[in-house]
């Protein structure tokens, strides 16, 4: 064999040594002080022979640790007469090096802690003098998970709404510069974690979620940590349609809802008819071509939240710019604003009313700083759509306005 050959014989052996074994963290998990002399050692000799041999007392004792998924954190404990002897930490797959059986305690044992985002924890104990050489820890899902999360705000009042597999058992904890919400063994899915990115209001400053553990922990950053502005109400309820339980927090200002009603109603009388039709009907069309039906008239449904009063004036406002002063929805039903009946049946189906989402977009342009505003328009029609691709369909669809607005004069529709 030439030397070249075997050099690549070595190599390809390397390589297809298992790459578990390569990648094992080893851990030694051996106490500084030995256990007691006993009896049994004088013995060893004999009752190895019914052991194996020799190499049950006396060989080396190693225990292989591997979890699925991978990657857990261990908390491995090393326990004499329910004493811990030693403690290390380790991530899985990792290889445990342990005192012989001789040199161990009758009762020795190993205890393990299995830690992994989003998982139930889960703890096994192996007596150091078993013959359990390998150990796989299954590890089991959290019980309720969270699908999304909205963030409504208008006219300085607010709502974070979770929206969950199971009933959520949960906590608000306030802090000095906001609020955090804690989500007892709550995992969450990608969409949820896009749904959280860039939330953003006159309130709130910013908004950071992560996974610990079993817990779900999402902290709010105000941006007046003033008590005294905001009061803080949490609501639990359940989606049957959907099949989601929903617990929701309002940030509700101590002004009074007098207050953000009237700052509604004065932004509402200073938009004008051609912020709505003409050319504003271009982004009005576009936008609900763009979203889900469904999502969109779940959002502007009536949900008994502080947004149905603002949205039954957005409606009623709308009427008044219609040239028959009706709300006309797309499949040419109309309805009297000025009648309660109507103006309630009009509310269940606003997603169809057309010009009502341009009005929407002016009637935000006209209440919020304009930091804020594309914010708020998400969380009125697209509160669970995440904010770049809501950004991208805004964009279209205020690119069609522009264009109709130079290619010709606004026609009324």
């Amino acid at each position: 064999m030439t030397k070249t050959r075997f050099i690549r014989l070595l190599l390809l052996a390397f390589i297809a040594l298992p790459a578990t074994a390569a990648e094992r963290e080893i851990v030694e998990l051996i106490p500084a002080q030995r256990s007691g002399w006993t009896i049994g050692r004088l013995f060893a000799p004999i009752t190895g022979l019914f052991m194996g041999g020799p190499s049950y007392w006396y060989g080396e004792r190693t225990l292989e640790i591997d979890t699925r998924p991978p990657g857990a954190s261990l908390d491995l404990f090393y326990v004499r007469k329910n004493i811990q002897q030693r403690f290390e930490r380790a991530e899985s797959p990792a290889l445990l090096q342990l005192p012989t059986r001789i040199e161990a305690g009758r009762g020795d044992s190993i205890s393990i802690r299995a830690i992994l985002d989003g998982y139930l924890h889960q703890e096994v104990q192996v007596e150091v003098r078993s013959r359990k050489t390998q150990l796989t820890i299954e590890l089991d899902p959290l019980p309720n998970h969270l699908e999304a999360m909205t963030h409504i705000y208008l006219s300085r009042r607010g709502s974070l709404k979770f929206l969950t597999s199971e009933a959520s058992q949960f906590r608000v904890h306030e802090m000095s510069d906001g609020f955090s919400i804690v989500m007892t063994k709550t995992g969450h899915s990608q969409s949820a974690a896009e749904t959280m990115r860039g939330v953003s209001s006159e309130n709130i400053k910013r908004l950071r979620a992560e996974q610990l553990g079993e817990d779900f922990v999402v902290r709010v950053q105000l941006h007046d940590s003033d008590p005294t502005k905001l009061d803080l109400r949490s609501t639990q309820g359940y989606d049957a349609v959907r099949g989601l339980h929903h617990f929701t927090v309002e940030l509700v200002p101590t002004e009074g809802n007098a207050a953000v009603l009237a700052r509604s109603g004065d932004a509402l009388n200073r938009v004008g008819r051609s912020d709505v039709f003409g050319c504003a009907l271009d982004f009005d069309r576009s936008m609900r071509s763009q979203l889900d039906p469904a999502a969109l008239s779940r959002a502007l449904a009536p949900s008994s939240g502080f947004l149905d009063l603002h949205l039954r004036l957005a409606l009623q406002r709308l009427g008044e710019f219609s040239p028959d002063g009706l709300i006309t929805l797309i499949d040419g039903s109309k309805f009297q604003p000025s009648t309660p009946l109507d103006l309630a049946a009009a509310s269940t189906q606003s997603a169809e009313a057309i010009g009502f989402l341009s009005l929407l977009k002016a009637f935000i342009a006209e209440l919020e700083p304009p930091e804020h505003r594309r914010g708020a328009l998400r969380g009125i029609i697209a509160p669970e759509l995440d904010s770049e691709r809501f950004d991208a369909t805004v964009e279209i669809a205020e690119d069609l306005e522009r264009r109709c607005g130079t290619r010709s004069p606004a026609v009324d529709s």
